[in-house]
């Protein structure tokens, strides 16, 4: 079956709950279209911040529009347009991006902006470790329920060593390789 976006919106209304969901270019008329729409109309909402991380300066601005007149009425529960543009250097590079979400949150920049920083907090603190540090994406088990296992079994070490107060994975990783009276005292 093919993945369905807009039936999966109309899922998380149906449940109750809400979502802010990125558009992508592999949605040509639905990005092209919102892209118009923020070409348009002025926001109604924005937000402007500008963080320095080590090598890199950004500034994101965030645009809101309420729901426009247009929209195909099987993105159920949309409420907001989304725009984030991000600028600025990473490392020696420049860096201009435009990012644009629906919403079913009838909020304002700040709160949408937030939300969105959330689901990058999860994407950086969960995902990328368990990829980057322990290889799960290729991770050479395929048979029966191994896959699922051992990506429980990470997602554990994961929240021990952060349980344990080690904010870099690797860097828990190299301080317990070889203390393994210390690493099985997480267990109890």
């Amino acid at each position: 079956m093919p993945y369905t976006p807009k039936k999966t919106v109309e899922q998380i209304i149906s449940s109750g709950n809400d979502y802010v969901i990125a558009v992508k270019k592999n949605q040509p008329k639905l990005y092209e279209w919102i892209e118009n729409q923020f070409e348009q109309h002025p926001p109604d909402s924005v937000a402007d911040y500008i963080e320095q991380t080590r090598n890199r300066i950004m500034q994101r601005t965030v645009s809101v529009l309420k729901t426009l007149l247009g929209l195909d009425e099987a993105w159920v529960g949309v409420q907001r347009l989304i725009q984030v543009e991000r600028t600025g250097i990473r490392g020696t590079e420049p860096v201009h991006e435009t990012m644009f979400y629906l919403s079913s949150l009838a909020a304002d920049a700040d709160e949408l902006s937030r939300r969105i920083r959330d689901h990058w907090h999860i994407e950086n603190r969960l995902h990328y470790p368990k990829d980057a540090v322990f290889a799960e994406d290729t991770a050479p088990l395929c048979d029966g329920y191994a896959p699922a296992n051992f990506a429980i079994l990470r997602t554990i070490a994961l929240n021990l060593f952060r349980l344990h107060g080690f904010a870099s994975i690797t860097k828990g990783i190299r301080h317990l390789a070889h203390d393994i009276a210390r690493l099985f005292s997480f267990c109890q």
